[in-house]
């Protein structure tokens, strides 16, 4: 596994940044940077399932199986990447998954002054690492815009 991290300085306060990374209709808008039609079900909430959803190449809906192993509001959130999904379908024992899992995802927010810095450390295979190192810059870009409007 390889850890990868990120940063952005949101001119934002900590509730402003942490409500428009997690709220549903804000979401969509700055995930779409990873793929068009990004979108989660289930709770952020510690020990709650969530699932990272999106339409996949056989026009279908895949994404991740996922459960929020912490959740400090407005601070801290870790999630625990588990399994793939395939139209409704959890795989969490093929050893395509075995492979990554668990990895997990952490979002840090720091106060400075009258803004916040946004850390992302990324758990992946080597093999994902340049995507993600081209879709993170991007999507913390459209966050960052979402919140200081």
């Amino acid at each position: 596994m390889k850890t990868l991290k990120f940063s952005i300085v949101i001119d934002a306060p900590r509730k402003k940044v942490w409500d428009n990374m997690l709220q549903d209709t804000t979401y969509r808008i700055w995930a779409s940077e990873f793929h068009e039609g990004s979108c989660f079900e289930g709770s952020w909430e510690k020990g709650s399932e969530i699932h990272f959803l999106g339409p996949n190449e056989d026009g279908g809906i895949g994404g991740m199986y996922s459960k929020i192993k912490e959740h400090v509001e407005h601070e801290f959130i870790s999630i625990e990447h588990l399994g793939f999904i395939s139209n409704g379908i959890i795989d969490t024992t093929s050893e395509e998954v075995k492979k990554w899992t668990p990895a997990f995802e952490n979002y840090i927010l720091l106060p400075k002054e009258n803004q916040t810095e946004l850390l992302i450390e990324m758990e992946t295979s080597p093999e994902y690492a340049p995507m993600f190192e081209e879709m993170w810059p991007r999507a913390l870009e459209s966050l960052k815009n979402l919140c200081e409007k």
